[in-house]
């Protein structure tokens, strides 16, 4: 059985668990020796604490005996983004700065995984403290991807993409301000959720009403981030947001009539936003399997003219009050492109507060326009195919030059602005072999009905079940 758990999917190997055909110990142990397999090529797996994980796995088969009413995910094995604090764990955001911080409390989400059962392993990579999406730093290195191991696995989620796409883990938790968790499940032919405001909350000792930021599951199917969201979704008194969803919503069933479904479909966001040609033809030729399905598919956009204002002042204001006061301290060590936001967001003035707010009322409006005559909207996920790892972000795109950091993210983060659950999905491989996510977003809380469109597509199509090939490259020995 061991040489198949790792291609098992959450839902499978929970079950297997709960059924004794698997014990937590056994799932561990296919877990690490996939690590040792394939981190040497990927470099995803950050921190490992093998014997701490071993106790816990343990105890899971202990509790497994004792006939006890078992958690949803009991004895699943799994790594943690490294920017989610977890209790008794080197937490270090990628950064010089926190190399030794060891958290004394888990974040909500990764407290909440624990409850259900999770055996926790380690920490996987991301770029220092989250900012942008390829995984690199200081502090680790590169991160790469599994289906082509020199080229960037995305982020800042990339570690948690590399290894649920290598087999290493069903599911993970990561997070998305500017496509985190999108981009590198487009990169790594994953599924990525960004849900909507709230549904997992994210509590904050700087700003309890923050939005832009969420956290949120991969895996290599829908189902399983329907599950992943049924342990972790549900309202926290530390943040104060009237709305949210209830677990039990990502309990429902996942099939969905698609007859009927009005979808719109934009190549460039209507604002001109640049995509590999190669990306736009394939994403095109993918649509027609929602039409297979009944659904209408036609050029449509919401009104993204003040996304890029909303996000880019939002994100400063956020990356100022939370690494501020980090930087003052031990900024020496930190990388240019996180000055950069939080000098933005402290050179922001009332009257920019005061437009950014308008714009975003704006914008809401327009996204409302658009969902009183469409379900969906479906777009580019990444707007290039995984470039050079050695790169600290593609320096032009489809032959328009970046001037910053973020531009080539634009297509995930126009739809950050907007504060709706988007989901990404695999949707082939480009003629390189590399994989090429479909971006889908649907109106504030229909989380579980955005999880139903992209089920159905993938059920259709099944990209996720190509599994990377990851080998190390034999050491050959010059002879004398």
């Amino acid at each position: 059985m061991s040489d198949t758990i790792g291609e098992l999917s959450a839902v499978e190997l929970s079950a297997a668990i709960r059924g004794k055909k698997i014990s937590a110990r056994e799932a561990l142990a296919d877990h690490l020796d996939r690590i040792a397999e394939v981190n040497p090529v990927i470099n995803a797996v950050v921190t490992l604490d093998a014997d701490g994980a071993q106790t816990l796995a343990h105890r899971a088969d202990q509790l497994t005996a004792s006939g006890a009413d078992l958690p949803p995910l009991h004895g699943l094995p799994m790594t943690h983004k490294d920017t989610n604090n977890t209790a008794g764990m080197r937490t270090t955001q990628g950064s010089l700065a926190l190399r030794d911080f060891v958290p004394d409390a888990d974040d909500l989400i990764i407290a909440r995984l624990k409850a259900a059962g999770v055996v926790s392993t380690g920490k996987t990579n991301v770029p220092e403290f989250g900012a942008g999406s390829h995984t690199f730093n200081d502090l680790f290195g590169t991160t790469t991807n599994p289906y082509a191991p020199t080229l960037s696995a995305g982020g800042s989620s990339g570690g948690v993409a590399a290894v649920v796409a290598s087999r290493v883990q069903s599911i993970g938790d990561g997070s998305d301000m500017g496509g985190s968790l999108r981009i590198p499940a487009s990169f790594c032919n994953v599924v990525g959720l960004r849900p909507s405001t709230a549904v997992i909350p994210m509590p904050s000792d700087v700003n309890a009403f923050a939005w832009l930021g969420r956290t949120g599951p991969m895996a290599r199917s829908v189902e399983d981030i329907a599950l992943f969201m049924s342990v972790t979704a549900g309202k926290d008194p530390r943040v104060p947001h009237p709305e949210g969803l209830d677990p039990e919503v990502f309990r429902a069933s996942l099939q969905a009539d698609m007859r009927g479904v009005r979808i719109g479909w934009s190549r460039d966001f209507g604002i001109g936003v640049p995509v590999e040609a190669e990306i736009v033809e394939h994403l095109e030729r993918q649509l027609s399997v929602f039409e297979e399905l009944g659904a209408i598919v036609e050029e449509a956009t919401p009104d993204f003219s003040e996304a890029d204002l909303v996000f880019g002042n939002t994100r400063a204001m956020d990356f100022a009050a939370g690494l501020g006061p980090l930087l003052a301290r031990a900024g020496d060590v930190v990388k240019p492109e996180v000055h950069w936001n939080v000098e933005k967001g402290f050179a922001l003035t009332a009257r920019d507060l005061i437009e950014t707010a308008a714009a975003r009322t704006r914008l809401e409006r327009g996204i409302q326009d658009f969902f009183g005559r469409y379900d969906l909207f479906a777009s580019p996920c990444a707007q290039v195919l995984p470039f050079d790892a050695a790169l600290r972000y593609p320096l032009d795109i489809a032959g328009v030059p970046s001037e910053t950091y973020l531009d080539w993210m634009r297509s995930a983060c126009l739809l950050s602005a907007t504060g709706l659950p988007v989901l990404s999905v695999p949707a082939g491989f480009s003629s390189s072999g590399l994989p090429i996510g479909l971006q889908l977003a649907s109106n504030h809380y229909t989380d579980m009905q955005l999880l139903r469109y992209g089920h159905a597509f993938e059920q259709r199509t099944g990209y996720a079940a190509v599994a990377p090939v990851v080998k190390a490259e034999p050491v050959t020995t010059a002879s004398a």
